[in-house]
């Protein structure tokens, strides 16, 4: 049986060249998994992942809970699932590979809180598109912008990778 640190690599060229995977998607798992492998390896150590149990993930879960972040706030339970989900996912890939450990199906996610969306009214879009001052340089690029996002449903992330 490989060692947790090969099977997590074994996942990660699974991602990339099976499932097509974003680099991004990867990058985030690659962090989420080494977060439970550097836990799982120090909370029990000469454990194999094999032994996994429903009370090692609510262990895990406590730790999770307790983690900060480099602000020093605590992780918000949306990303503190982002962590399970990522586990979860790469329990699947090894049950798919033979290799017994628990069921990922067993690991229930926790409620989290909705976000829901909030929608500019017609009056607040236009005043907001019509803020910039274009008699300036600087004032025509803000409403070019605001214009470009609001009429194409960009994301400002998308809009700032564009050349």
């Amino acid at each position: 049986m490989a060692a947790l640190p090969q099977l997590v690599e074994q996942f990660f060229e699974y991602l990339e060249v099976e499932k097509n995977s974003s680099k991004l998607t990867i990058r985030d798992y690659r962090h989420y998994l080494e977060t439970f492998t550097i836990w799982y390896s120090s909370a029990l150590p000469d454990q194999s992942i094999e032994k996994l149990t429903l009370d090692n993930v609510r262990k895990y879960r406590v730790f999770l809970a307790k983690r900060t972040d480099r602000h020093g706030q605590n992780l918000k339970k949306v990303t503190q699932n982002y962590y399970v989900i990522a586990l979860r996912s790469f329990l699947r890939y090894l049950i798919k590979n033979d290799i017994a450990t628990l069921e990922p199906s067993k690991i229930d996610l926790p409620k989290t809180e909705s976000r829901s969306l909030k929608f500019l009214e017609k009056e607040q879009v236009e005043r907001l598109v019509m803020m910039p001052d274009t008699s300036k340089i600087d004032g025509l690029r803000d409403r070019a912008i605001l214009e470009l996002l609001f009429s194409t449903g960009l994301r400002v992330s998308e809009l700032v990778s564009l050349n």
